[in-house]
């Protein structure tokens, strides 16, 4: 197996449905690491319409797919459902979770479990925002999501899921790396 690139490498080396997004600002690598941390689901375009579609209207409690307008989003995330596996500022964050499980033996969610092999029945999912130095004062910040299934059965129920939230997933990337841009070249007001 090559050797890890990025922290998401360690975790996901190995998958079977991805996506991967990219975008150039024109902003201090840190300063672009701190906005992808302090992003809020307001601020990305057609978030909250499409998490509205994938929830079926459904009100729900606080988490991803019904998230707030003040607390940022990775918050939102680590507090219902995902946890940080690398959080290796201002180079990389990587979040995880478990989106199959099989009945009644879900585990406790730690970054051990994507490491180590698991009974068949799981799938799990792991996304990062890497933020690369490219120039003075400017980088490239990129998100990549990986979802590794460890069965036949897991990896076609995920693909049965995967066909119908990937436009929605794509749409919602592209504007998460658009709102870090424009939250990372906007002058801070004192």
């Amino acid at each position: 197996m090559p050797k890890p690139e990025t922290r998401l490498d360690e975790f996901v080396p190995v998958w079977q449905f991805g996506e991967h997004h990219t975008i150039r600002v024109a902003a201090a690598p840190e300063r672009a690491f701190d906005a992808v941390k302090r992003i809020r689901a307001s601020e990305i375009t057609f978030f909250r319409t499409l998490t509205w579609m994938r929830r079926g209207g459904r009100k729900l409690p606080a988490r991803i797919l019904n998230a707030g307008d003040t607390t940022p989003l990775l918050d939102v995330a680590t507090k219902s459902g995902f946890i940080y596996l690398a959080n290796d500022a201002p180079r990389e964050l990587v979040v995880g979770t478990m989106v199959i499980a099989p009945p009644g033996t879900r585990r406790a969610l730690t970054p051990e479990i994507f490491t180590a092999p698991l009974p068949p029945g799981y799938a799990l999912a792991a996304m990062n925002f890497l933020v690369k130095p490219d120039g003075p004062n400017a980088c490239i910040v990129s998100t990549e999501t990986r979802v590794f299934a460890n069965s036949p059965e897991s990896r076609r129920r995920f693909a049965r899921y995967w066909r119908l939230i990937y436009p929605g997933s794509a749409l919602i990337r592209r504007m998460w790396l658009r709102a870090i841009r424009k939250r990372a070249t906007t002058p801070s007001t004192p």
